[in-house]
């Protein structure tokens, strides 16, 4: 249980890092939302920073409008709703594990005496596991992402969406101008990257810790 609440401690918790308007904005400038939406720069960051704030913060229902023209149809609204659902679940198990994590260290640091060292060591022993396991599940993945990511895209959202829910037209849909196709290949390899330096991090230091 240690294993996996640490796995999916730092499975969520680099995802902030790329669910805020300042990384946003970045990727946008650098996959051309402006060009591909029509909108200017600073339109492009009002949207995403509207829809962002619904997805997160849960602050309306994705109806933004612009120039007193709806950005997102109809499907393209319910999407993101489904989105949000699965967010809210997933951080919901990431809060989970942390309180997992909280009161396994916790009771580790209130044993005494060799049983009580015996339990510490092997909570860190449980942490190190479960930080070396997503980092290694975590690059296995990321190979078949950067080289299949179409496939990977497509796999996920079947996980998680209904069929067809997830199918926009580029050309005209504003989700997918928002948000193409080179800002997620080039998200998920940033998340990858991050989730593992955070795994290993964690690894190295549990290991040394359950030695200690």
């Amino acid at each position: 249980m240690i294993a996996a609440a640490t796995a999916l401690v730092l499975l969520g918790g680099p995802f902030l890092l790329f669910l805020n308007p300042i990384y946003v904005d970045i990727e946008q400038g650098r996959t051309g939302a402006a060009q591909l939406t029509g909108y200017t720069p600073a339109e492009v960051r009002t949207v995403s920073g509207r829809i962002l704030a619904d997805l997160v913060l849960w602050q309306g229902g994705f109806d933004e409008r612009l120039n007193g023209a709806p950005v997102l149809n109809s499907a393209e609204i319910q999407h993101m709703r489904d989105v949000r659902g699965v967010f809210a679940g997933f951080f919901a198990l990431v809060a989970a594990a942390v309180v997992v994590l909280v009161v396994a260290v916790r009771r580790a640091r209130a044993g005494a005496g060799p049983r009580g060292a015996d339990q510490r060591a092997g909570t860190w022993r449980a942490v190190a596991s479960g930080a070396r396991g997503l980092a290694v599940a975590i690059a296995v993945v990321g190979v078949f992402v950067v080289f299949a990511f179409d496939a990977a895209f497509e796999v996920f959202h079947r996980l998680f969406f209904p069929a067809g829910s997830y199918t926009f037209d580029p050309r005209t849909d504003k989700l997918v101008q928002l948000f193409p196709e080179a800002f997620w290949s080039e998200t998920a390899v940033f998340a990858g990257v991050a989730i593992i330096a955070a795994a290993i991090a964690t690894w190295w230091v549990a290991r040394r810790r359950s030695a200690s």
